[in-house]
């Protein structure tokens, strides 16, 4: 039985979003070059069915996650259910990899032909007839200008094989470049109580432009679940993207902790835990559709399942403002009110 949760539309594209959705890179499994492990294909699926049975009506994933296997296994989860049931589905192209060479760093591509190719492969491992949104991962690094493969993405809604157009991690110059050739449907910037530095930006042209706005990492990739710990950190698996990353060491770790630690309280206040806090925040600026929220068991799922209709007062976004300057950890303003940033 699917629960009903709250929805919001993502910019113009007429799809109505719940404000979390489930993240797929970590069930991507290991051996590829920002993987975070080797994972169990059963549970990622067990994950994803917890979530669609909860309410959760998207799914984000990406081409280069575990180089296609997130996409097939996102496919595997999905068999069977019904169509009235089935949720959104957004992927991501743009990233290269090497077969020959799984732990080489993936190239940045924005030439047609490749994007153009690499649709259709998402298309067959995600056995689907349309993307729901298809984003560019990065910004291309083969010389192709934003416009350039900005016009392949508009040209596939065009043809029916994505119905929305995203960017992901493109500043305002590269959106605005890609706006005067079609409209940006949705942007997904990195954004979380550490790295707020979207909010003076990229979060502010969305509003502008009345793009939804998808934000990752809302819980930092671990750090703001109130489950991590510095022993933690130090034994990180040298195949986790993570170890060694400077937001897992000293000194930034010790600070990023404290922040984490800081919302306990609240968390206690709302019946929920620190990683619910941690999206839920992200969900409170302005302008923020959805936040994607990974989870590679069903047990996660319910961490950060509240975010999904929890709504942070102005007493706890002053308290969390009041943390982020008290810790010193990350940049950006510390609350989605002018007052307090």
């Amino acid at each position: 039985m699917t629960t009903s949760l709250p929805t919001t539309r993502l910019g113009w594209t007429g799809m109505h979003l719940t404000r979390v959705g489930f993240g797929a890179w970590a069930i991507g499994g290991g051996d590829w070059a920002y993987a975070w492990g080797n994972q169990d294909d059963a549970a990622s699926i067990a994950a994803i069915r917890h979530a669609v049975e909860s309410g959760i009506n998207w799914i984000d994933t990406a081409a280069v996650y575990g180089l296609g296997h997130s996409e097939q296994v996102v496919a595997a989860a999905l068999a069977g259910i019904p169509e009235a049931d089935r949720p959104y589905v957004f992927t991501k192209g743009g990233l290269v990899w090497d077969p020959a060479d799984r732990s080489a760093e993936p190239r940045r591509v924005g030439h047609p032909a490749s994007l153009r190719a690499e649709v259709e492969a998402s298309l067959r491992r995600l056995r689907t007839e349309r993307i729901d949104l298809y984003q560019m991962h990065w910004p291309a690094a083969d010389g192709t200008p934003v416009e350039e493969y900005w016009q392949v993405f508009t040209d596939l809604k065009r043809q029916g094989k994505i119905r929305a157009a995203g960017l992901s991690n493109h500043d305002i110059c590269q959106l605005e470049a890609a706006q005067s050739v079609g409209n940006v449907d949705a942007i997904q910037p990195l954004f979380n109580l550490i790295h707020r530095d979207a909010a003076d930006d990229v979060l502010l042209w969305a509003h502008k432009h009345e793009s939804g706005v998808i934000v990752y990492s809302p819980m930092a990739s671990g750090l703001l679940t109130g489950a991590f710990s510095i022993e933690r950190a130090a034994s990180l698996d040298p195949g986790d993207w993570r170890h060694g990353h400077p937001d897992f060491t000293p000194p930034a770790l010790r600070a990023n902790l404290a922040l984490s630690s800081a919302l306990r309280p609240i968390a206690e206040r709302h019946g929920v835990t620190p990683a619910a806090i941690a999206v839920a925040w992200t969900l409170s600026f302005p302008g923020v559709t959805g936040a994607i929220a990974g989870a590679r068991s069903p047990r996660q799922v319910e961490g950060w399942l509240p975010a999904a209709h929890l709504e942070l007062k102005q007493d706890d976004l002053a308290e969390i403002a009041a943390a982020i300057r008290a810790t010193g950890a990350g940049t950006g303003p510390a609350s989605p009110s002018p007052a307090g940033a």
